[in-house]
């Protein structure tokens, strides 16, 4: 069965077409600067690299050229063969504690939940609407990135605020990247030659974006985000955990409504806010190299939070059998592993140099005798997709 796993953005769509349930991946690739005329489409098949640069208005346009282009590519013999289409959904509240085939009745209730992700669930429903059109033969099926967390306690998320906040409004901790954490504490399992329900994993979670998650058993325990992705660690432009009480305060000092102050420790925080000018940590990296001390402090920094969330998941879980790196950074920063290891080796953690220096792989990257098995899996969220599709459909 032919799935496609779709994650749209608000300028961009990202996809793969899977053979299920063998997971072996028939095409992927990703379409950049929707609405723009220099959008970027960019898809890989067989031994084959498509890239182009065209005008492309819109997401239904997008959608419309990606079939078009699978048609050409002759991967498969018709669009019929796709049974089923995968939307990532980043925001279900608590509306969503599974993934779920689409209707009109789930469309209204991702529409009711966008105001706790104003820049993502429009851009999801986009996707969805697009490929509904597209493909009316095609089951859809949203996965929620807030699922995955449902699990947690309530005293893992709820905020210590006016209960009336969480009844009202459903102001809680929420979690996000959840298929990412599932994947990886999945894979994290079958590392360690252990049924996932025996398992007590924490999985890091770091790219521009960056979270870190305790799974026990399979199942989300407490994670770092909270209401919005701002909160947790310190990311490429997101501040992670601050005192609130920062917001009214630079509100008043830069003559700044709180909307602009939200958008500084969105746009303008993190590695970027601390080292003045990058996001990217491999830029940060090569000027840590030459002694740079603002981009010291951010890879520090970030490195000391991530350390302090493992610390409270260990106690959290009483014990851990495997930290897991994936993402961007996780899957390919050694250096920030090394700083990160460092900070925890209280708990008997050891890297394996040599190993660590291995990028974007399956890796068992800590020695024999570390107290805990470090693991770097690159993540696939799009299998996950999958996977929660076939299941359903």
């Amino acid at each position: 069965m032919k799935i496609m796993a779709i994650n749209a953005g608000s300028s961009s769509l990202k996809f793969q077409l899977l053979e299920m349930p063998s997971e072996a991946l028939i095409l992927s690739g990703i379409i950049e600067r929707i609405g723009f005329k220099d959008s970027i489409f960019t898809i890989k098949y067989s031994d084959i690299k498509d890239k182009q640069t065209l005008s492309i208005p819109n997401h239904g346009v997008a959608v419309e050229l990606l079939l078009k282009k699978i048609v050409d590519t002759k991967v498969i013999n018709s669009l019929d063969e796709i049974a089923g289409v995968g939307h990532r959904v980043v925001h279900g509240a608590e509306l969503f504690k599974d993934s779920i085939i689409i209707n009109d009745d789930v469309i209204k209730k991702i529409e009711s939940v966008s105001e706790l992700a104003p820049l993502h669930n429009p851009a999801n429903l986009t996707g969805i609407h697009a490929f509904s059109k597209a493909l009316p033969k095609a089951k859809g099926v949203a996965v929620f990135d807030t699922a995955f967390h449902q699990t947690m306690g309530q005293t893992e998320f709820m905020y210590s605020v006016p209960y009336e906040w969480y009844t009202k409004y459903g102001v809680r901790k929420y979690g996000f990247h959840g298929t990412s954490h599932k994947y990886v504490s999945l894979r994290a399992a079958d590392m360690l030659g252990k049924k996932v329900e025996d398992t007590k994993v924490i999985v890091c979670h770091i790219g521009n974006g960056a979270s870190l998650c305790a799974v026990k058993g399979g199942k989300s325990i407490d994670t770092s985000m909270g209401f919005t992705p701002l909160s947790g660690i310190a990311m490429g432009t997101r501040s992670g955990d601050i005192d609130p009480a920062i917001v009214q305060y630079i509100s008043q000092k830069e003559n700044e409504t709180l909307d602009q102050v939200i958008d500084d420790l969105n746009k303008r925080s993190g590695y970027l806010g601390l080292s003045g000018f990058s996001s990217d940590s491999r830029d940060l990296w090569e000027a840590v190299a030459k002694g740079d001390k603002r981009s010291i402090l951010a890879v520090e920094k970030q490195a000391k939070m991530i350390a302090d969330y493992i610390g409270a998941y260990y106690l959290t879980l009483e014990g851990c059998d495997a930290i897991c790196f994936t993402a961007g950074i996780g899957e390919n920063a050694s250096e920030t592993r090394t700083l990160v290891a460092d900070k925890i080796k209280i708990l008997g953690v050891i890297l394996d140099e040599e190993a660590n220096e291995i990028k974007g792989k399956e890796t068992v990257i800590s020695t024999k005798e570390s107290k805990i098995t470090v693991l770097s899996i690159p993540t696939n969220e799009e299998v996950m997709i999958a996977r929660d599709t076939l299941r359903l459909i």
